[in-house]
């Protein structure tokens, strides 16, 4: 929740409320979104394969870094599509165009993370 006077200093409880709501963001993508889900799989699957895989500290931040990406631009997607849900059911073209769009942002980042572990992991092979 933003601030209701300005930008006043964060005092510890105003950042465990502020903790409080990215919990609770978190946990509701978790339950209602399959989407996010299936990725935080993924992640949890390949994380430790990034550290072990990884050469140097800069391979690790850059194949856990882009599986991060995708967790949360899919955030911000499932966000998008809240939002337009809670607006009405009918058909609008922008609201569609929005969905996909966030859908497509996802995409992208998705294959930065095919892109950033072949270019780091395929030159091991060859």
């Amino acid at each position: 929740m933003a601030d209701e006077v300005g930008h006043l200093p964060r005092r510890p409880g105003r950042m465990l409320k502020a903790a409080r709501w990215s919990i609770q963001g978190l946990v509701a993508a978790w339950l209602h979104e399959s989407s996010f889900r299936l990725e935080v799989y993924l992640f949890v699957l390949l994380a430790p394969l990034a550290v072990w895989l990884g050469d140097t500290p800069v391979e690790r931040v850059l194949l856990l870094g882009s599986m991060i990406l995708v967790l949360s631009v899919e955030l911000l997607n499932s966000s998008i599509e809240a939002v337009i849900e809670r607006y009405g059911p009918e058909f609008h073209e922008l609201a569609g165009r929005a969905k996909d769009m966030g859908s497509a942002a996802v995409f992208v980042l998705m294959i930065n993370v095919l892109a950033t572990w072949g270019l780091i992991l395929i030159p091991r092979l060859l």
